[in-house]
Formats: structure tokens, C-alpha cells, sequence
């Protein structure tokens, strides 16, 4: 619930700043990626630092906490912005909240289920997420066009289900007394870096092939950016995006449960191939409707990969390790982003946006076939 309500405030303004920025703003893409690489890398660094430090006090609920009502703070300050750095300054202080929660919110389930369903919870915890990145665009879109708010008052409106996110969590959210304990539980070393001893290699070698297909995988405001030219007007994106999170939604959980059944890795695979057809179809696209229906097949990448790669982090580590594999996990897929952002704006400003989402789909296409090896040798 508490991940439902906090998308429900994070996508009521979301899909709604690409349009914001350079519409409204005058950003260009190049700033556009700038602005997204930087909040994500961000938050990535305090995901490893807040995971490994969730293991060593063994509490989760504390970091959690503090991560959401940072970003329930500062997220409707872009209601104030008068410029694209202003923006980049709050999304990356929001993008904090999130570094510092992220990584034991996911120990904090993994620890909380059975094995056998692990993929079911993340892609369960998944759906909520996008219920609420479902229903934030749908409230924005009846804001903007049957109420007349203006733009930057729907900015102000997302701050209270932010805070009702808060209370819940606080209220309603908490540790069994002996999630932390693991049995194979081992003391910690005071630096972080020291951990990397205790992770196994195969956990590594996983890293090193996300961290590849990550350096492929823009922001999604590339992607609404590339709706709105391909005729999409401002007023439909957010319902776009609502539709995009409705099939996530719709199919998260039942992808997760499929990783509990034909493996964690085979689902990936699966992911990443419909992702690197929809950066084609993205590429080739000329007209409104190819974007609508790329969207709806852009969700079913996120129902076959998102719970899946996290519950094989879950299954490649030791339960007493969880929260700082879950922090390297974040750490990678951020150390990529700024570059895969940067590098794809940069390629849609000098050679177009066909050109930007065809290196997005080789990259995603290496990454793959580096994934049905890591398969076939662990099997081996």
C-alpha cells in the first residue's frame, strides 16, 4: 500500500516533466537526460550504502521510513521551478529518499516470504507500484482537463498521497523480530567494500551483464518525449502512461510467478527481447498509434524482468548479505544510467531519435545474448 500510494504522487507528475521541461522549461534532450541519469545515479550510491548498513544494524523500517518522507518533501517543489536546474536539483534530492529506502524495502521482502514465491512477492510488490503509476496519471489527466487545474497546482496536489504513503508505513508497516537474524549471519566489516568477499561470483558476473543492458536503457522520458512527437498530445500522455502502467500492473505478479516456475534467468531473456523490440518499433514508428501500442508492449518487459531479477539477487546471496546485494543491484543499474542517458540524448540530438532507440535495441540485444550464456554456464 505504501508503494502504491507513493507512485500514485510520483506518477501525477512524472509523466507530465519531459513535456514540462522543454515545452515549458526550454530544456533540450541532452538536459532532459542530464536531469534523469543524475537522479537515478544518485540514488543508486545510497542504495548500496543504506542496504549494507540495514544488515548491520539489522533493522530495515528506520531507512525505509526516513527514504519516503524525504522524497514525499521534496518531489511537489517542481510546482515552484522556474528552471531546468532548479528541477535537477529536486528530482535529485527525491531520487535520495528513494536510494536510502530502496535497498531494504527489498530485503525487507525478501526476508518476509517463502523462497518458492519469490518472484510472486517482487512481482507483486511491482504491481502495486504500477497501480499507483496507473491511477497518479489518470487523477492528473481529470485534474488538467475536467477540473482546469493548471500544470503546476497538479504538481502541488501530488504531495498528499505522498503523505498518506507516510503514515501508512509508519502506522502499519513492521519487522518480525527475527527477519534480521539469519542463520548463516556473519559480522560485519565496517567498509562496504570489504563485503565484496562475501557475495558469490556468479552474483558478479549477474551485475556485470545488467550493468550492459543498462548502459542500452534510456529514461523513460525518452520515450513519452518520442510519443509526443510522434503526435501524442500533452493532455493524452498521462492517460498513455496510465495505460502503459495498467498492462505492468495487470501482469507483474503473474510474470513474477512465472520466474517461481520456468526460472528467474528465461524470464529475463524474455523481457529483454521484447524490450529490444520495442526500441526498434520505437525507431521505425510514424504515427500516434504505433506509440499507444508500443507502450502497452513496453509493459510487458517489466512483467517478465522486474520480479524476476530481483529474486534471483535473493536466490544468489546469503540472507545475511541481502540488503547490501540488493544496494550493488541499484549501485549497477545507476552507474549505467547516467551514461545510457546522456549518451542517448546526445545521439537524439546530433543523429535523431531513430538512431538513439537503435542503439538502445543492440545494446539490449548484447545484453541478452550475454545473459543465455551466464544461463548455460551455471548449469554447466
Amino acid at each position: 500500500m505504501v508503494s502504491l500510494l507513493t507512485d500514485v504522487s510520483s506518477e501525477m507528475i512524472y509523466p507530465l516533466l519531459p513535456v514540462f521541461l522543454t515545452a515549458t522549461l526550454g530544456a533540450s534532450a541532452s538536459m532532459l537526460g542530464a536531469i534523469e541519469g543524475a537522479a537515478e545515479s544518485t540514488s543508486s550510491l545510497l542504495r548500496l550504502a543504506s542496504g549494507w548498513w540495514s544488515d548491520r544494524v539489522k533493522r530495515r523500517t528506520p531507512l525505509i521510513i526516513a527514504g519516503y518522507a524525504i522524497a514525499t518533501a521534496m518531489r511537489p517543489l517542481v510546482a515552484i521551478a522556474q528552471s531546468a536546474t532548479q528541477v535537477l536539483a529536486i528530482r535529485v534530492t527525491d531520487r535520495v529518499g528513494k536510494g536510502i529506502r530502496s535497498s531494504p524495502r527489498d530485503a525487507l521482502i525478501a526476508d518476509s516470504v517463502d523462497p518458492s514465491i519469490r518472484g510472486r512477492a517482487f512481482g507483486f510488490h511491482r504491481a502495486m507500484d504500477h497501480a499507483g503509476a496507473f491511477a497518479g496519471p489518470v487523477i492528473a489527466f481529470a485534474l488538467l482537463n475536467w477540473a482546469g487545474v493548471e500544470l503546476r497546482t497538479v504538481f502541488w496536489l501530488a504531495a498528499i498521497p505522498g503523505a498518506i504513503a507516510v503514515v501508512v508505513l509508519i502506522a502499519f508497516v513492521k519487522e518480525r523480530a527475527d527477519q534480521a537474524e539469519a542463520k548463516d549471519a556473519k559480522p560485519l566489516d565496517p567498509v562496504v567494500l570489504s563485503e565484496v568477499k562475501d557475495l558469490p561470483k556468479s552474483f558478479w558476473t549477474y551485475l556485470a551483464i545488467v550493468f550492459v543492458f543498462t548502459l542500452g536503457s534510456s529514461a523513460d522520458a525518452f520515450l513519452i518525449l518520442r510519443a509526443n512527437q510522434l503526435g501524442v498530445p500533452v493532455t493524452m500522455i498521462v492517460v498513455l502512461w496510465a495505460a502503459h502502467s495498467a498492462v505492468k500492473s495487470l501482469t507483474s505478479t503473474w510474470g513474477g510467478a512465472l520466474s517461481d516456475r520456468f526460472g528467474r534467468v528465461p524470464m529475463m531473456i524474455a523481457g529483454w527481447v521484447v524490450y529490444a523490440l520495442v526500441y526498434v518499433g520505437f525507431a521505425q514508428a510514424t504515427t500516434h498509434w504505433h506509440a499507444w501500442l508500443l507502450f502497452l508492449l513496453y509493459g510487458l518487459y517489466f512483467a517478465f524482468t522486474e520480479g524476476a531479477e530481483k529474486a534471483l539477487i535473493a536466490d544468489l546471496v546469503p540472507a545475511s548479505r541481502r540488503g547490501a546485494a540488493f544496494g550493488w543491484f541499484h549501485l549497477t543499474i545507476g552507474l549505467g544510467a547516467l551514461p545510457a542517458s546522456l549518451v542517448f540524448g546526445l545521439i537524439w540530438d546530433r543523429a535523431g531519435a531513430q538512431t538513439a532507440f537503435l542503439f538502445g535495441a543492440a545494446v539490449a540485444v548484447a545484453a541478452t545474448m550475454a545473459l543465455a550464456l551466464f544461463a548455460t554456464l551455471r548449469r554447466t
